[in-house]
């Protein structure tokens, strides 16, 4: 296809995967469900998996092969934009008080479920088809771990903001496990992909670079933002611009040295200053690219995605031993963790219901997989599975806990819900984030 024939296909695929991820956003939303999860779901249902199976020769019509990689660059503007809003979000939501069982959380909600699907995938071998030809098992099985350890940390701060609980330890304890598990996460993808190709330099690439880009970023980015910020000639157009261009260059930087753009714009929204004009500006950042280009990333997803596949009864019992051992590792992990450093059962439950869901973040990270060859068609179905149930199941079960295992006052203090009531900048700017 030429230029001025991809224009108007990405154009009408573009009405066709907005207009879809509102209506199935909006309808699960009747079920309490985030937005989110209905942009996952929809971005299935115009793929192969749904579309395809339905109607062949439409999903070819509206989603032309040659418009896959336009599709796959708008989502990830609709990513960095994202993820920038959400390292703000976390540094204005993150408490001092709480480190050590925030990291202890993260610590076992990582490294259990990584164990296990290292596990599960090992005696996969020879049994289910989901090892790609030339791709070692190591490899193959450290990325499933990496994968089954993430957790969806913008769903996190979008449920405890619609909840009330932004003030709580139980939301704040939830916040930090699940940006610090993030953080860990994308330096293990970078390392297993780095170890696919086989070389050393990736990794050191990888590691040199991002001690590299964390000086710069804390000595000299963020002092100029805060300056940028309180400069009264400064226009909210060059603000604005200086902004972007400052998050665009650290996802380039981050994505060239294996960390992937998303750490690096989810770092400068994490040393963007606060204040009602950094309030304004973030918003401004954020707020187009979030509606317009994000939902490109679940349709890519999608189509991607072939449900069809787990018609292998090898293949869907590889799944279910995948989802087993993520909500083990996970939920059971983090409740475990957090018991163990003194919590209360009610809000350590919470916490592992909380960790469990992947959702936008393992998309990621399987798109990563898939670029790098190191994931095939039947895994990348498995795991998108592990995602959507994931993600599907913790609303549920936040509320049945919230039926019959109440927070005591001592974990959920009533002073703490007039911060989100009365609508700060930093509670309209948490309101936004869609999973």
């Amino acid at each position: 296809m030429s230029a001025t024939s991809l224009a108007p296909a990405f154009l009408g695929a573009a009405i066709v995967v907005l207009l879809a991820c509102r209506l199935v956003a909006w309808a699960l939303s009747r079920a309490g469900q985030p937005p989110v999860v209905g942009e996952m779901i929809a971005g299935v249902l115009l793929g192969p998996s749904v579309l395809g199976a339905l109607a062949p020769r439409a999903e070819h019509a509206v989603f032309p092969t040659a418009l896959l990689p336009l599709l796959y660059v708008a989502g990830q503007i609709g990513l960095v934009a994202f993820m920038f809003q959400a390292g703000h979000e976390f540094a204005g939501r993150l408490g001092e008080r709480m480190a050590g069982t925030a990291a202890a959380v993260s610590a076992v909600g990582i490294t259990l479920p990584l164990a296990l699907g290292v596990g599960v995938t090992v005696l996969a071998r020879g049994h289910a088809p989901v090892f790609v030809p030339g791709v070692p098992l190591g490899v193959s099985a450290a990325f499933v771990g990496v994968a089954l350890a993430i957790t969806a940390f913008p769903m996190l701060a979008r449920i405890i903001t619609e909840r009330g609980l932004s003030g709580t330890r139980y939301g704040a304890l939830a916040l930090a496990g699940g940006a610090l598990d993030d953080v860990v996460a994308w330096c293990l993808l970078a390392a297993v992909l780095s170890a696919a190709t086989g070389r050393v330099w990736p990794v050191a690439e990888a590691v040199g670079g991002g001690a590299l880009f964390g000086v710069v970023l804390f000595t000299v980015v963020r002092r100029g933002l805060a300056r940028a910020m309180a400069y009264p000639s400064l226009t909210d157009e060059g603000r604005l611009l200086l902004v972007v261009v400052t998050v665009f260059a650290a996802a380039w930087f981050t994505d060239e040295i294996g960390l992937y753009a998303v750490f690096g714009a989810f770092c400068v929204g994490v040393v963007m200053p606060r204040g009602p004009v950094a309030e304004r500006t973030v918003s401004t950042v954020s707020h187009v690219p979030r509606v317009v280009f994000l939902p490109m990333f679940f349709a890519y997803s999608g189509l991607n995605t072939r449900f069809g596949l787990l018609g292998d009864p090898a293949l869907l019992a590889f799944a279910a031993a995948a989802l087993a051992a993520a909500v083990l590792g996970k939920f059971g992990g983090c409740w475990a963790a957090a018991r163990l450093r003194g919590e209360p059962p009610a809000l350590a439950l919470r916490l592992g219901a909380l960790m469990n869901a992947r959702g936008l973040m393992q998309l990621i990270a399987l798109n990563a997989g898939l670029q790098a060859g190191i994931v095939d068609r039947q895994l990348f179905a498995a795991l998108v599975l592990v995602a959507l149930v994931t993600t599907l199941m913790t609303t549920p079960v936040l509320s049945w806990l919230d039926r019959r295992a109440p927070l005591k006052d001592a974990s959920h203090p009533p002073a703490a819900l007039p911060r989100v009531v009365e609508g700060q900048p930093e509670d309209r700017v948490g309101r936004g984030l869609p999973g």
